[in-house]
């Protein structure tokens, strides 16, 4: 009895150091705020609205419903795309929130939220062109990606397919070249690649979807505490039926 005592109570300690260890939902707490880092380059995940200067789209509302579950407020930091893995890191933000996936996140180590969007790769062409039809007929052409994308590891993983493949920063840069005849095709996410052609009949999306991306919210490593309360507060919204309100006012199709 008394050598069961003395494990329950030895367990009991290291769980209070594990616990303790882990500040992650405790710092939230105390500043009353959750900071989400995104890169507000990507509609309709987060853009900035140029007439209102305000930040709007899929991920914006998301992180919202989330912080007012979490019985805190939100702030939002806008950072470069490249930048967004090493400032989590640092701890420039809590948690990134920014149409992330799974795969894309991985080299970083941190700590992932369930699923919250199912998001497919697809081929863009410039709306005139008969030829490419679908992945067949990408054969020795040139495709352009954003730099550290799942679209950008998609096409590494076939890159033998191609001509060339031409990394952007950011997929409007993409669509420019492919506008002007400079590529022949851009790998991007659907929901962006049906808002551009909605917004420019210039483009057009061809073929079947390439590949589905799990996104997901991203934390540092070890913060289990902000990653258990953050799935709670998916799991509440799924349930109430405010993601459903939220995923239909920005990514129906």
């Amino acid at each position: 009895m008394k050598r069961t005592m003395a494990v329950m109570l030895a367990a009991l300690f290291f769980s209070g150091v594990a616990l303790a260890s882990d500040g992650s939902l405790e710092k939230v707490r105390a500043q009353k705020e959750v900071v989400v880092g995104f890169c507000a380059q990507y509609p309709p995940f987060e853009s900035k609205n140029l007439a209102t200067g305000e930040f709007e789209g899929f991920d914006v509302d998301l992180a919202r419903a989330l912080a007012k579950e979490m019985g805190v407020s939100v702030r939002f930091v806008d950072a470069e795309w490249q930048g967004l893995l090493g400032g989590l890191g640092k701890g420039d933000f809590d948690m990134l929130l920014t149409c992330m996936s799974r795969s894309e996140a991985r080299s970083a180590n941190a700590n992932f939220s369930d699923v919250y969007y199912r998001l497919a790769d697809v081929i863009v062409v410039k709306k005139d062109n008969p030829d490419i039809k679908g992945l067949e007929n990408l054969t020795g052409k040139v495709v352009g990606v954003q730099v550290g994308s799942g679209s950008e590891q998609l096409a590494d993983s076939m890159k033998d397919r191609f001509k060339t493949i031409k990394r952007y920063n950011y997929n409007p840069e993409a669509f420019s070249d492919l506008k002007f005849g400079r590529i022949d095709a851009v790998l991007v996410g659907a929901t962006f690649a049906i808002r551009q052609s909605k917004v420019d009949p210039s483009y057009k999306v061809v073929g079947a979807p390439l590949a589905e991306a799990e996104i997901v919210a991203v934390m540092k490593k070890g913060a289990d505490a902000l990653t258990e309360e953050v799935n709670a507060a998916l799991g509440r919204l799924n349930k109430s039926g405010e993601y459903r309100a939220i995923h239909d006012r920005w990514l129906a199709m």
